[in-house]
């Protein structure tokens, strides 16, 4: 399982990309069409056509890493496709790749402390 560190910031991709990319490829479509640079210490989610495959570049301080994963009989929970790039938090990664509905993961919030008299 792949855990990501809170603090990362995580964009996804809305629409589908040619799967046969590698990690470079998908490196330099972040950059010039997203406008996220992964080698500057974000992560970038790409789907395929089919919802049953998620490709993730991400820079690890030493090199560009690729992470590929497919669902066997099931699909991933995907936004509506749309172009552009969304957000997505390091719990809600954690549940997409679970093959769980990551849009129902949410930050607890935390109560503001009530001053003392």
């Amino acid at each position: 399982m792949l855990t990501a560190p809170a603090n990362l910031m995580i964009y996804v991709a809305t629409r589908p990309v040619d799967f046969r990319k590698g990690a470079d490829g998908l490196a330099l479509l972040a950059k010039e069409t997203l406008g996220h640079d992964p080698m500057k210490g974000v992560a970038v989610v790409f789907r395929a056509k089919r919802a049953d495959r998620v490709k993730i570049v991400v820079w690890d301080g030493s090199g560009l890493v690729l992470y590929w994963k497919r669902l066997e009989g099931g699909a991933f929970k995907w936004p509506s496709v749309v172009d552009g790039v969304m957000r997505m938090n390091a719990a809600q990664l954690s549940a997409l790749l679970a093959g769980m509905d990551w849009t129902r993961m949410h930050a607890p919030r935390i109560p503001q402390p009530k001053a003392l008299a």
